[in-house]
């Protein structure tokens, strides 16, 4: 059985407290100042999780996750094994449970981009080591760290704060909602009907005292916005491809609507992005938008989150 004791698992924002995800962002700003000089496959000083090794299992593709997470180990000294859901048994009628149980006798920790969140759940609950969802259908908490980690990088301080969300209410903008409540900034989510957020992170949202806000109005949402937030149109698995083209249409982030957002307002997106869908080319590669520090974010934020669940932190 596996050496490691864990501090957790790293599931939803809204399972940990505040001062948890602040321990875990300030490691990934503190290691990433650390690095600004090394190669990028160099060990960090000290090697924190030498010896240790995480499995990465993939149910969806992916290349921001992938090299992310490897390349996270490497440089906390530890190493990764890539599993491809259709080449594991997993994948052939294997229970959850039972690859939970087994791999927990392998490896120090497993990392999951599920089809289906109650996967993730039941390797947790069935496994004996750390879990971390790298994403799922209802959730993309490991985005919302590195998202945390480009806002504070470039505005400090984020509470009180205004982030707007623009389109499709999906897995991320429920992390956003987590998110908003556990680092105390105010969001606004413009989305159209039948593309609303989680009506249960809604309502945990308000129970908890977030400030969240709700419209069918791109403009209303980032006005006074110091962030734009958008994501693809169509992800992995939807069918409604024409249903969902027409109704996020109208809440293409592009520079008129940019231009409502606060003047120092800056544009994330966690890729792969659409241009001339979600947004437009000016507004992605111009001088508002972060995402290439959002996406080189997601290694140090995945650092930061491995080293908690192993109980580095």
């Amino acid at each position: 059985m596996s050496a490691v004791i864990p501090n957790s698992h790293f599931i939803d924002l809204k399972d940990l407290p505040a001062e948890v995800l602040r321990n875990i962002l300030d490691t990934a700003k503190c290691w990433k100042a650390a690095r600004t000089s090394l190669p990028k496959g160099a060990v960090d000083d000290g090697a924190p999780l030498a010896g240790h090794t995480l499995a990465m299992i993939f149910e969806k593709s992916s290349t921001r996750t992938r090299i992310s997470f490897e390349m996270a180990m490497q440089q906390l000294g530890g190493t990764s094994v890539v599993l491809q859901g259709g080449s594991m048994q997993l994948g052939r009628g294997e229970s959850v449970a039972d690859t939970a149980r087994v791999m927990s006798r392998y490896v120090d920790a497993i990392m999951v981009r599920a089809n289906e969140h109650d996967t993730v759940l039941e390797l947790a609950k069935e496994g004996s080591v750390p879990v971390i969802n790298a994403l799922t259908d209802r959730s993309h908490p490991c985005q919302l760290i590195a998202d945390m980690l480009t806002l504070e990088d470039h505005f400090g301080d984020m509470t009180g704060r205004k982030v707007a969300w623009v389109g499709d209410g999906n897995n991320v903008a429920t992390s956003f909602i987590e998110a908003a409540v556990r680092f105390g900034f105010s969001l606004t989510l413009a989305c159209p009907d039948g593309f609303l957020p989680s009506e249960a992170a809604l309502a945990w949202a308000k129970a908890e005292g977030g400030d969240i806000a709700l419209t069918n109005d791109p403009v209303a949402a980032v006005c006074g916005a110091c962030a734009v937030v958008a994501d693809a149109w169509v992800s992995m698995g939807d069918e409604d491809v024409d249903a969902r083209m027409q109704a996020l249409r109208p809440y293409q982030v592009n520079s008129a609507l940019m231009d409502h957002a606060a003047d120092d307002a800056v544009f994330l997106h966690c890729l792969p992005a659409h241009r001339g869908e979600e947004v437009t080319a000016d507004v992605i590669d111009g001088p508002r938008s972060l995402v290439w520090d959002e996406a080189e974010n997601r290694l140090h934020a995945q650092k930061a989150i491995l080293a908690w669940c192993m109980g580095k932190i």
